[in-house]
């Protein structure tokens, strides 16, 4: 059996499927789960609060008949007060992200897209098309999606034939990793259900089953399409102790997506924890042929070498693995133990520096930043 995913969850990312009325109601098991300690609520995730309509008056609101305030929220977004330190640990509501100055690409759409929604500019979300992006938290593995916001004109300008210049992309890749990427348009539906995947996911994280659960069944209310919140769910009835549950759901993204490696590897692991060996192995078999080799398989197989005490081992493995992913954080903090164990200080520094060049939350950022220091003070000794 592939050990190396534990249970996998896709964030952000969105496929298209056949329109769903409603997701089956037999697929929920409110009874078993505690009420959410938080509130579950689509209308707060694009909600302005007082102090986001005093700066959209007092900063963006200029000139009603010009492109003025659409330039000024693309500046501000991008160059000025607005612009977002990246961090991936927590998705924010737009009042939020406001507050923070800071989310991954998801609270970057929604902020942008409920300001200029204040501003009466026209929105379209989109779903880009990038390589496959693997994170980790504890054992629950993410496959990571992307997605940007696209700005038009006001509905009280003139309106002309189709040029894309009239269009603005704001996202958090630079404008030269933009051009070319194929995207596809989402509706805001679909931004709600992400948004709320994305709190299930991090709910999961934390230890929170019952929040999970209500987030997950929010977010598949919303978009009765959206796969990834019925494969979130599945994985909460796994965590539940509930894999026969968890199959049905996956068995039902599977039925919408037949190749939707990531059901199949969570189905598997349904089959085994209910005993059902020679099931899961087919399914084993089913992934292989659409995956191939099993994300963070030689990061683990490292991670076993470096415990064996094979330093040389785990620094090949290691280094194979950022073939596969170079600006994955990890990977980089890894092959820096391993050089240090070999001796190799300058080495682990250079890759440590480049693990908190590519961190994706600030506490990564800083814990990165920390050892660093220590690693530096070693080399001038």
């Amino acid at each position: 059996m592939r050990s190396a995913v534990a249970t996998a969850i896709s964030l952000l990312a969105a496929c298209a499927t056949a329109p769903v009325s409603a997701p089956p109601a037999a697929l929920f098991h409110d009874a078993r789960f505690a009420p959410p300690s938080e509130r579950v609520s689509a209308a707060e995730v694009f909600a302005l609060n007082d102090a986001m309509r005093s700066y959209v008056r007092e900063h963006l609101d200029v000139r009603r008949t010009t492109g003025s305030a659409r330039q000024a929220l693309v500046d501000a977004v991008l160059y000025g007060d607005l612009r977002l330190d990246y961090d991936s640990a927590h998705t924010g509501t737009a009042a939020e992200t406001f507050a923070a100055r800071a989310g991954n690409c998801l609270s970057l759409v929604i902020l942008t897209g409920a300001l200029a929604k204040e501003l009466d500019i026209h929105v379209e979300y989109n779903h880009a098309a990038i390589p496959d992006i693997w994170s980790r938290n504890g054992n629950v593995y993410f496959l990571n999606g992307h997605v940007n916001v696209t700005l038009g004109k006001r509905s009280l300008e003139p309106r002309t034939a189709y040029d894309a210049a009239e269009l603005m992309t704001i996202d958090f890749l630079p404008p030269a990793e933009l051009r070319g990427l194929r995207v596809e348009p989402l509706e805001e539906s679909t931004i709600v259900a992400m948004f709320m995947n994305n709190r299930a996911a991090e709910a999961l994280v934390r230890g929170r089953i019952d929040d999970a659960y209500w987030w997950a069944r929010a977010a598949m209310r919303q978009d009765a399409g959206f796969m990834a919140a019925y494969n979130t769910l599945g994985v909460i009835y796994m965590r539940h102790g509930e894999p026969a549950d968890a199959k049905r759901v996956f068995r039902r993204v599977l039925a919408a997506e037949p190749r939707n490696t990531r059901a199949w590897a969570n189905l598997a692991l349904a089959l085994a924890r209910q005993g059902r060996d020679a099931d899961a192995r087919a399914a084993e078999r089913q992934l292989a042929r659409w995956e191939g080799e099993a994300p963070f398989a030689l990061f683990h197989k490292g991670l076993a070498a470096m415990e064996a005490g094979d330093f040389r081992a785990a620094r090949a493995l290691f280094g194979r693995e950022l073939d596969r992913d170079p600006d994955y954080h990890e990977f980089h903090f890894w092959l820096a133990l391993a050089e240090l164990r070999l001796g190799n200080v300058e080495r682990a520094r250079a890759e440590l520096a480049l693990a908190q060049q590519n961190s994706t939350t600030r506490r990564d950022h800083e814990l990165y930043g920390a050892k660093l220091q220590r690693l530096s003070a070693l080399l001038q000794r």
